[in-house]
C-alpha cells in the first residue's frame, strides 16, 4: 500500500513544482541555491580569507624604492633598516630582505610581502648579481608546488613573487647592460613593471623621450614586461 501511494502521489508533487511560475532572484531571495550563485560564494569566501600579494623591488641604491613602496601602501616598511657606508657597498653582495604587513581596506584584508634586494648593482663587479634573485623566485615556486602536492592543503601560504618593480636610473640614456640582462632573466618567471626612478627630475619632454627609448630597447631584446 505504501509503495502504491508513493507511485500515485509523487507524479502529482512533481507536477506542482514544474507548473509553478515563480522565478528565483539570487539578489532578493536569500534562500536561493544554484550554480549561478557560485561567483558570490567564491567572492565571500575570498574576502573572508583575505588575499596575499608579494611584491619584489629591484634597482640600484638611491633610486627611491623604499619611498615609493611606503607611499603606495601608506606604511613604513623600512623603519629599522641600517644603510651601509660607501666602503661597505664596494664589497657588498646582493641580499634579499622580506617585510610583511597586514593591510585592510573597506573590509578586505591583504597580506603584503615586499621583497627588497639591497646591494643590487652597487658593487664594482656586478657580474651575475641577479643569481640570488633568480634563486629566491625559483625556491618560492618549488615551495608552493610542494605544498600543493601535500595531503593537507588547507593553510597554504602563497609566497610566490607576483610582481617585480624594476627601477631604472633617470640619468642614463636608456637601459644599461645590467638592466637588460636582469629583465631577460626574469621576464618568463614574474611580471615586470619597469619604473623610471625620480622622473620628477626630468622635464616632460625628457621623460617622454626616455620612456620611448626604454620601450624600444625592451622590444629589441624581446623582453616580455606584461606577463611572467
Amino acid at each position: 500500500a505504501r509503495a502504491f501511494a508513493a507511485k500515485k502521489f509523487f507524479p502529482r508533487l512533481c507536477l506542482v513544482c514544474l507548473s509553478s511560475n515563480r522565478l528565483f532572484d539570487m539578489d532578493t531571495d536569500p534562500g536561493y541555491v544554484g550554480f549561478a550563485n557560485l561567483p558570490s560564494q567564491v567572492h565571500r569566501k575570498a574576502v573572508k580569507k583575505g588575499f596575499e600579494f608579494t611584491l619584489m623591488v629591484v634597482g640600484e641604491s638611491g633610486l627611491g624604492k623604499s619611498t615609493l613602496v611606503n607611499s603606495l601602501f601608506l606604511t613604513d616598511l623600512y623603519a629599522d633598516r641600517i644603510f651601509p657606508s660607501s666602503a661597505d657597498r664596494v664589497k657588498q653582495t646582493v641580499q634579499l630582505e622580506t617585510s610583511t604587513v597586514d593591510i585592510e581596506e573597506k573590509g578586505v584584508r591583504l597580506r603584503l610581502t615586499v621583497v627588497d634586494t639591497p646591494g643590487f648593482g652597487d658593487a664594482v663587479d656586478n657580474r651575475e648579481c641577479w643569481k640570488p634573485i633568480i634563486k629566491y623566485i625559483n625556491m618560492q615556486y618549488e615551495a608552493y608546488l610542494k605544498d600543493e602536492q601535500a595531503l593537507n592543503r588547507r593553510n597554504i601560504v602563497d609566497n610566490r613573487v607576483h610582481c617585480c618593480l624594476y627601477f631604472i636610473s633617470p640619468t642614463g640614456h636608456g637601459l644599461k647592460p645590467l638592466d637588460v640582462e636582469l629583465m631577460r632573466q626574469l621576464h618568463d618567471k614574474v611580471n615586470i613593471i619597469p619604473v623610471i626612478a625620480k622622473a620628477d627630475t626630468l622635464t616632460p619632454t625628457e621623460c617622454k623621450k626616455l620612456k620611448k627609448k626604454i620601450m624600444t630597447e625592451i622590444e629589441q631584446h624581446k623582453i616580455d614586461r606584461k606577463s611572467g
